[in-house]
Formats: C-alpha cells, sequence, structure tokens
C-alpha cells in the first residue's frame, strides 16, 4: 500500500464571515447615505448603532474600525462630502459594509508547509500551516489558514479556531502599482482567522489555487506561493511571499514564459537557479529556472499526457520533495468523464527535466464517499509536506471538504523505481 488516508477531515464552514466595502455602485445612494446620517441626532445614532452592533458586532473583531475605514472610502468618492460627528460617520460606514462568508460556496484545494515556529515540540512532531481556497458568493476566491501538529504516529491536531474571521489590510509600497502591495495582520488576529481578500483589479473574481513552499536560499529563509489571478476573463500568475504569515507581499509574476497557471517553487536552488514546476500550456508539464525568482524567460516541455486516465491534461500538484534518488513531484491528472486523480514522477535531482520515473497508477483518486460535491468527481491538492519518513498530503474532495493521507518516502521511491518512463 502506497498512500493511507487519516480519519481527520473537515467541511466547508459558511459561518466564517469577514466585513468588506459595499460598493454603492453608480447611483445616489452614497448621497442618500450621507444626507441620512447628517441629520441624526446624538440619541437617534446611538439607537441605530446599538441595534446595528446587537446583530453583528459579536462577530467581528475589528467592527468599528472596520465602519469608519469604510466610511472614509464613500466620503472619498462623494464630491462633496459631509462633515460628520463619530456617531454619524458609523451609521454611514454601517451602510457602506457587509458580511461576506468566504467558504459559503467551497473550501478546497490545500496547501501545507511546516510552521515559522518549531519550538515546543515533542519529538517526531511537526507544527504546520495549511492555506486552502475558499469560495463564497459569486464564487470569489480568497486565501484562508489553519495550523496544527502531526505527531509522530501521524495523528493531526488543529490549533482551536476563535469564531472571526478578519481579512488583510492593503499596504501601497513605494513603486508598486495595483499588482504589488502588501497585505498586514494585526498581531491580535491569530493564523486561523486570517484571511487575504483580493486586492487588485487583476484579481478581482478570485485569487486561486494557492501553492506555498518554504524555500531556502543559503541563510534566508522564505515562504513563497504562487497563485493564478482571475478578475473575470483572463488569468495571470502571481506570487505571495513572507516569512511570518502577518505580513505578505503581492507580487506579479514576470517573463516571456509565464502565460498560463500551475506554477510551483522549488524549495531550493537547482544548479544555482531558481526552478519552478508549470503547466504553462495549460495541458502538461514543464521545468523553468531563473536567476530571480521573480522573473521566468525560460521553460522546457517536461511529462505529457499519454494514458488513459490522464488525457484531458496532467499538472503539477505543487512543489516538489527533494529525496536522495530525486525530486519526487505530486502530479493531478484529469481523464474520463473529468475525473481527477493524483499521482507522482521521480526527477532527477540534479536535472529536473529528466524524468526518472512516473508511478504506474494514481496514487489516490477519490473514492465514492468523496465524488459529490461542488465539482464532482475531483480530487486535488495544490502541495504536500515531508514529515519525517512520511509525507502529509492534504486533498480536496469534490471542492467541499479537505481530508488527509500519509506516504510512506522509502515504499513510494522504491516503487517508482520498478516503473517505466
Amino acid at each position: 500500500m502506497l498512500i493511507q488516508r487519516l480519519p481527520q477531515h473537515f467541511d466547508a464552514d459558511p459561518k466564517k464571515v469577514i466585513l468588506l466595502y459595499l460598493d454603492p455602485g453608480q447611483s445616489d445612494r452614497l448621497t442618500r447615505f450621507a444626507a441620512f446620517a447628517e441629520k441624526l441626532s446624538d440619541e437617534q445614532s446611538d439607537r441605530l448603532l446599538e441595534h446595528t452592533a446587537s446583530l453583528f458586532e459579536h462577530r467581528h473583531r475589528r467592527y468599528h474600525e472596520l465602519l469608519l475605514a469604510h466610511a472614509a472610502i464613500g466620503k472619498k468618492a462623494m464630491s462633496h462630502a459631509p462633515v460628520l460627528t463619530a456617531k454619524q460617520e458609523l451609521v454611514f460606514g454601517s451602510y457602506l459594509t457587509k458580511e461576506y462568508a468566504v467558504e459559503a460556496a467551497a473550501l478546497f484545494n490545500p496547501s501545507i508547509v511546516p510552521h515559522p515556529d518549531q519550538s515546543g515540540l515533542a519529538a517526531g512532531e511537526t507544527r504546520f500551516v495549511l492555506t486552502l481556497r475558499s469560495v463564497g458568493e459569486g464564487h470569489i476566491s480568497s486565501i484562508g489558514f489553519m495550523e496544527g501538529v502531526i505527531d509522530a504516529q501521524n495523528k493531526i491536531t488543529f490549533t482551536p479556531q476563535g469564531p472571526w474571521r478578519t481579512a488583510g489590510t492593503k499596504v501601497n509600497v513605494p513603486g508598486g502599482d495595483d499588482d504589488h502591495y502588501d497585505i498586514v495582520f494585526d498581531d491580535s488576529i491569530p493564523l486561523s482567522e486570517r484571511v487575504i481578500f483580493p486586492q487588485a483589479s487583476s484579481e478581482s473574481m478570485g485569487m486561486e489555487d494557492l501553492r506555498m513552499v518554504r524555500v531556502v536560499d543559503g541563510d534566508v529563509i522564505r515562504y513563497l506561493g504562487t497563485y493564478t489571478a482571475y478578475n473575470g476573463r483572463n488569468i495571470r500568475s502571481k506570487m505571495l511571499e513572507t516569512t511570518d504569515f502577518k505580513y505578505f507581499h503581492i507580487r506579479d509574476l514576470k517573463g516571456s514564459e509565464v502565460d498560463n497557471k500551475g506554477m510551483a517553487y522549488f524549495p531550493r536552488k537547482v544548479d544555482g537557479q531558481y526552478t519552478m514546476l508549470s503547466r504553462q500550456g495549460g495541458e502538461a508539464c514543464g521545468i523553468m529556472q531563473s536567476n530571480d525568482y521573480m522573473t521566468w524567460n525560460k521553460k522546457q516541455a517536461h511529462q505529457k499526457p499519454f494514458r488513459d486516465f490522464e488525457l484531458v491534461q496532467i499538472g503539477n500538484c505543487g512543489s516538489p520533495i527533494e529525496t536522495p534518488e530525486g525530486w519526487l513531484m505530486l502530479t493531478h491528472h484529469v481523464g474520463p468523464m473529468r475525473r481527477y486523480t493524483l499521482g507522482v514522477s521521480l526527477l532527477d535531482l540534479e536535472q529536473p527535466q529528466i524524468i526518472r520515473a512516473i508511478l504506474d497508477k494514481p496514487l489516490l483518486e477519490p473514492l465514492e464517499s468523496e465524488r459529490e460535491g461542488y465539482v464532482p468527481n475531483v480530487l486535488y491538492t495544490c502541495g504536500w509536506m515531508q514529515h519525517g519518513s512520511s509525507i502529509l498530503i492534504p486533498y480536496a474532495m469534490s471542492d467541499v471538504a479537505v481530508g488527509f493521507a500519509m506516504a510512506d518516502i522509502k515504499n513510494l521511491v522504491d516503487h517508482l523505481l520498478t516503473c517505466q518512463v
């Protein structure tokens, strides 16, 4: 047996809500809201604010702060903004605020990396960060987080999650533009409560399929993640970078060979160059290398679909894992009836464009109990993590739930070496 499912799994949770700005659009709503708030007495403002707060304040960590922030956005959009009292500002802001359930439609495509903090653990334990693609109203994808520990017996314990979810604050950077900005979270917001919601026009309909990896470059350790920005018409590959999961750099990937999706960094340089798996072209795997981890002008064709269960397309499922025998590359396959399965290939350690072996059958395929969901018959992931002599694989079940599986590295490599390319 090459893979074993673990008992832990969790479903999408519509109770996870954040506060967003409610764009009034091209109408007279802003003027109407402002005129209404401006006429309120303190007593009237208090009455309305108390009623609204009784319904919503307990559901959010930064309730008053966000109402005022949204009021400021609304006033900035007006040609003649009124002068409002503090209470009137809150009332005005409440009409420009909405709740958004980040997982109301779907939860899927997890990625996993070792946590920056590995202190206080028992022998054989690994603390991890799980990233998730969450989809809510309007099919807008955002990025959510969970954290936990897997022990020597492969038992997973998640850090308890609080009742709130909070979107990060956008920070404009010197020389930046709409696709180059930062996201910051206050120290008081636990990791599992943080949500990265789209902030650029290129990603207005979603930040999709984040592939995270811990990258070691000499003495520098950083976490890099690639994702697909989608605006409802076009896609583009972008990058998220962090060292602490509190401050994130969002950047647009550059280069003549960045023309599709499914990019995933190697965890270290190969032959002195940054190296990337890709699905450039949309149907097959590729290898990209660069002296600059932001700019990609060189790629090589790699693994192509040729078997019955992958004729529609193949692609990587996150960053590779290094073993003495070569790089393990996790792949997805799409076959008849758009059924998704996972597979593994073994790449040469120093020349990863060379494929040493391809698993002769799917490593993981959807069980009957995992077929039903937002997108049926899809088993997918955006990353795996080494844990001792094993690999932990979180995976999505038809876009509505996440489960876990384990593979023993030696067994997997030994079997791969018996397979032909």
